[in-house]
């Protein structure tokens, strides 16, 4: 797969890029688009697995929320794909995990804040002004011994997003720890990286007051 820009060029410098593996997913949600199957002025889900695996409509009563993710993604490729998949829908609201898998294949902090500045410009560009909400990386113990790198991404997401007015941060790494600063084993699925029934409602529970009003959402048609 070609890059489009110079910047699409950096994105596929991170180690274990390859944003052509997801071409068969993204032409899916491209030919939903095209037939009309998600609605103007949704909220969209994106980014990787723990999107991917989240069922919304298990967790949230309202309907205006669509999963755009596709599991094991690096945030490197959601930027380099993000264009054909998430702009189509005129959505009411971006919602967005990733990078944590690029930590995992070995991206420094400073390289997956680089993947979040292409994302944030394709967004700016393609949908001025649509809130964006981006999920701090989650610890967890199969990558404990990476929650250091974490933590220095997330600080420097969290400092990018400063003085964004349609950008967010949400901090999911810290309720995910005990008081004492441990794990919380309970909020884990039996792979130790991804979320069970009770980290999914603790995600909930902490993105609900930051989603756009239901009757915003849907009254959208841009």
């Amino acid at each position: 797969m070609r890059p489009q820009s110079q910047t699409d060029a950096g994105l596929l410098s991170t180690a274990g890029a390859d944003p052509a593996r997801w071409e068969e997913v993204v032409r899916r949600f491209e030919e939903e688009d095209a037939e009309g199957v998600v609605r103007k002025g949704q909220i969209l889900f994106a980014g990787s697995s723990s999107i991917t695996r989240w069922q919304l409509d298990r967790y949230f009563s309202r309907k205006d929320l669509v999963n755009r993710g596709f599991g094991g993604s690096l945030l490197a490729e959601v930027a380099f794909l993000c264009q054909r998949y998430l702009v189509a829908p005129s959505p009411a609201q971006i919602v967005l995990y990733a990078g944590d898998n690029d930590i995992g294949c070995g991206a420094a902090p400073a390289q997956v804040l680089a993947s979040f500045r292409v994302f944030l410009a394709k967004m700016s560009r393609h949908l001025p002004g649509v809130p964006i909400l981006f999920f701090s990386i989650k610890p967890s113990p199969l990558r404990h011994h990476l929650m250091d790198r974490m933590r220095e991404t997330n600080r420097l997401i969290k400092e990018e997003i400063e003085g964004r007015p349609s950008v967010r941060f949400l901090d999911v790494f810290t309720p995910m720890l005990s008081a004492s600063g441990n794990l919380r084993p309970e909020l884990y699925a039996e792979d130790n990286l991804h979320l069970s029934h009770e980290g999914y409602l603790l995600w909930a529970r902490l993105v609900a007051p930051f989603l756009v009003s239901e009757q915003f959402s849907t009254g959208r048609t841009g």
